[in-house]
């Protein structure tokens, strides 16, 4: 991996399971080059954490199973990573940035104490509209992005109850919500914080795009599971938000692209600071 570029530690969370979320990563990192170099690191499948010293931005993916369960390894090294992240951008100007994907971001706000993680009564899939917070408006993360915007949501498991003493202990932010559900009455989930200036997650996933849900509708058995759960209606439109260029297109384009861009002029800007 060549020093000269930024480099880029991309944590797979899948355990093993078939997904199209590191191809969608991969896409996005690959409009980067070539300023950038990255490798993947098999977290629950091999235990590979990443070394510190020898990246610059970390992007950890989505995953299935329940994200309060590890096997008391690799989830252990995994929260020990973070806090070696955390502990390194307290002591060192040269800050690392790290994106928090679904899984993972269920995982980081257990680790922060920033709120409860609870099973849904049903899966949520499929086209969802997220609504930004009032911090959301400002955050770079979401430049670019309408209020409300459209992202892929894929979940059994939901964010909820916030403890708002620690977020502000710790400085963190909400920055977007699940859709308003009037005829329910279940509390929003948490869609995506700003854990720090340097750490940020989503809830949804920002690195899907259309062809990746296509290819899953492809397996019969999951295009009927989710017709069925959905009705035939819902599940018309949701085809047709799949095509529409200002909403899936839209945050797949815009969001991991936001976060690299900032992440990659900061530390450019960092180093060539320290450099003088």
């Amino acid at each position: 991996m060549s020093k000269k570029k930024i480099t880029i530690a991309l944590l797979d969370m899948y355990n093993g399971e078939p997904n199209q979320g590191m191809r969608c990563i991969i896409d996005v990192i690959s409009r980067f080059n070539p300023i950038v170099d990255f490798k993947i690191f098999d977290v629950r499948g091999k235990c590979e954490i990443p070394e510190i010293n020898l990246f610059d931005i970390y992007i950890s993916t989505g995953g299935p199973g329940n994200p309060l369960i590890g096997d008391g390894t690799w989830d252990t090294k995994y929260y020990e990573f973070i806090d070696a992240l955390t502990k390194w951008n307290t002591e060192n100007e040269v800050k690392k940035h790290v994106l928090f994907i679904c899984h993972s971001f269920q995982m980081a706000c257990k680790h922060f104490g920033l709120a409860e993680i609870t099973k849904r009564n049903d899966t949520s899939f499929g086209v969802m509209t997220i609504h930004k917070t009032k911090e959301g408006l400002l955050d770079p993360l979401f430049q670019g992005l309408s209020d409300p915007f459209y992202a892929i949501d894929s979940r059994d498991y939901q964010v909820v109850q916030p403890k708002l003493s620690v977020f502000k202990k710790n400085g963190a932010k909400i920055i977007s919500l699940e859709k308003i559900r009037d005829h329910v009455q279940y509390e929003r989930a948490i869609m995506a914080v700003r854990f720090t200036d340097y750490f940020v997650g989503t809830q949804f996933h920002p690195e899907a795009d259309p062809i990746s849900f296509v290819s899953h509708l492809r397996n019969k058995e999951a295009k009927d599971k989710i017709r069925n759960m959905k009705g035939k209606r819902k599940f018309r439109n949701m085809l047709e938000d799949l095509l529409d260029d200002d909403k899936i297109y839209r945050t797949n384009e815009t969001l991991i692209p936001n976060f690299l861009r900032t992440a990659i002029n900061d530390l450019i800007k960092t180093k060539k600071i320290m450099s003088n």
